[in-house]
């Protein structure tokens, strides 16, 4: 073990799994032991705390609620990038095209998109830029995307708009030309794009302050985090925020078989809505 980290018995294990569970409702598998001692170690060490034990009753005790997201970020994986899982964004260009060129729907519409577990914000970006490329006419429309994250670390990143040009590799040049330079190696999100993301911390176990409805949700690689009986719960939740018929879109390895009453699959991980939230006030 590495001079720096600090010794985990099973029993501390386990109660760093209960309470990352009751704080944010994540599931750690035995596999992530090594992530827990690796970055949970230099807390401790600055907290001049000498055990796992010691650290878990100082958050309980004196913790401050600083200190308690602080524990949250660290046991949260951040893993994305712009344009992943190309069929999301094909079948939202799709679906929105409906929406905007439907005569009935004139200019200055509404329109509510929510990314859950938005993460450094590359999500929320890449549906904000492809959208606005493919509909023009969404410039005129009340367009908003509501992006949200548990951990308030890459919540502020995602609000700068700032990437490594790297970033972009993979990217075909077309894909490239949506996005800014700023002459320093960096890439930025154009300002049209920035202007209707709004980037929020949000722990999904507890209240959601939004009431919807919401015309699309993604929430991909998420789920993967939580027992059964919390995606149940969460993906109830999320049917009852969006608008009857609209969509939900998850990640690869996820199902949403547990509220198979409330969605009908119609793609490769998108969900249509069966039921769905009446018209409230906007999100």
């Amino acid at each position: 073990m590495d001079s720096g980290e600090i010794s985990l018995s099973d029993r501390e294990f386990e109660a760093v799994r209960n309470k990352v569970y009751d704080l944010a409702g994540i599931s750690m598998s035995d596999a992530k032991r090594t992530l827990v001692v690796s970055r949970l170690s230099k807390i401790i060490r600055r907290l001049n705390l000498d055990t796992f034990t010691a650290y878990l009753d100082h958050l309980d005790r004196n913790g401050s609620a600083d200190e308690v997201q602080e524990f949250i970020n660290a046991l949260t994986t951040n893993l994305t990038r712009f344009f992943r899982e190309d069929h999301h964004f094909d079948h939202l260009n799709d679906y929105i095209g409906g929406i905007v060129n439907d005569p009935a729907n004139p200019n200055k519409s509404r329109l509510r998109l929510w990314s859950a577990g938005c993460s450094t914000g590359q999500e929320p970006y890449t549906i904000a830029l492809s959208l606005l490329a493919a509909h023009p006419k969404l410039k005129t429309w009340d367009f908003k995307i509501l992006a949200t994250d548990i951990d308030t670390n890459v919540v502020e990143k995602a609000k700068t708009g700032v990437y490594k040009a790297g970033d972009l590799s993979g990217l075909s040049p077309e894909r490239v030309k949506l996005f800014d330079r700023d002459g320093a190696g960096n890439v930025r999100i154009p300002d049209h794009a920035r202007s209707i993301v709004t980037f929020k911390s949000l722990n999904l176990m507890e209240a959601w302050p939004m009431r919807g409805p919401f015309d699309a949700i993604f929430c991909r690689n998420v789920a993967i985090y939580f027992n059964k009986p919390t995606q149940e719960k969460m993906f109830t939740r999320m049917g009852e925020l969006l608008k009857p018929n609209a969509f939900l879109y998850i990640g690869h390895s996820e199902n949403l078989n547990s509220v198979a009453d409330k969605f009908k699959l119609v793609g490769k991980t998108v969900y249509q809505n069966k039921l769905g939230a009446s018209a409230r006030s906007a999100a």
